[in-house]
C-alpha cells in the first residue's frame, strides 16, 4: 500500500506543478484542524470526494450520495456537501457524528499507518462511525477488513491515526443497557 500510496502522491505532485500559475502565491492562512494536512481532501479542501457524510447513515438514508455544489458547510476547515438541507442542519448539530474515521482515508490501509485515497461508495457504518475504504485496480480493502475482527482492527487503526495525526479517534457512545 506504501508503494501505491507514493505512487499516487509522485503522480499528484507532477500534474499539479505541470498546471501551476506562475507567479501564484501560495496560502499560508493557518488550519483549524491541528493537522490539516493528514486528512484526505483532495480539491478545494472537499471531505469524501463531495459525498454527503449524513447520507451514509440509517437517517441520511444509508447509501453514499453525492452532495450539491450549493448546499455545504465548512467544518474544521473541511468542506462537506450534502444532498439536501436537512441533512446539512443534521451534520451541523453533531459534526463528530458524522465525520468519516481517518480523516476519511482508507480503514484498511490505516491499519500499517498508510493514507489511501478511497472509493467515496465503499463504506461501512458501525459503531456509530463512517469507515471508508479503498477500491479500485489493486482490489477492494472493505472485503479484506469483513474477513477480520472489525472491533480489533479499528483498534489497530484507531492507534496509527492517532500516531499519525495526533488525534484520537470518535468512538459513539455504548447504549446504556435498560434496567
Amino acid at each position: 500500500m506504501k508503494q501505491l500510496t507514493n505512487t499516487i502522491l509522485s503522480v499528484t505532485l507532477l500534474t499539479t506543478l505541470a498546471f501551476a500559475q506562475p507567479g501564484a502565491a501560495p496560502v499560508t492562512e493557518p488550519s483549524p484542524i491541528r493537522n490539516i494536512d493528514e486528512y484526505d481532501l483532495g480539491k478545494k479542501n472537499l471531505g469524501i470526494d463531495g459525498y454527503d457524510p449524513v447520507a451514509y447513515f440509517p437517517e441520511g438514508g444509508s447509501k453514499p450520495t453525492k452532495g450539491k455544489k450549493d448546499i455545504t458547510l465548512e467544518h474544521k476547515g473541511v468542506l462537506y456537501r450534502f444532498a439536501s438541507e436537512a441533512n446539512r442542519d443534521q451534520f451541523k448539530s453533531d459534526p463528530a457524528k458524522y465525520e468519516p474515521a481517518y480523516g476519511g482515508w482508507c480503514a484498511w490501509a490505516m491499519l500499517e499507518g498508510d493514507k489511501t485515497e478511497i472509493d467515496p461508495k465503499t463504506f461501512i457504518v458501525k459503531d456509530g462511525r463512517l469507515f471508508l475504504f479503498y477500491n479500485g485496480f489493486f482490489g477492494n480493502t472493505k472485503k479484506d477488513w469483513l474477513k477480520g475482527d472489525h472491533d480489533e482492527q479499528a483498534d489497530r487503526s484507531d492507534t496509527e491515526w492517532n500516531k499519525l495525526s495526533g488525534e484520537s479517534p470518535r468512538v459513539a457512545p455504548k447504549p446504556v443497557p435498560e434496567p
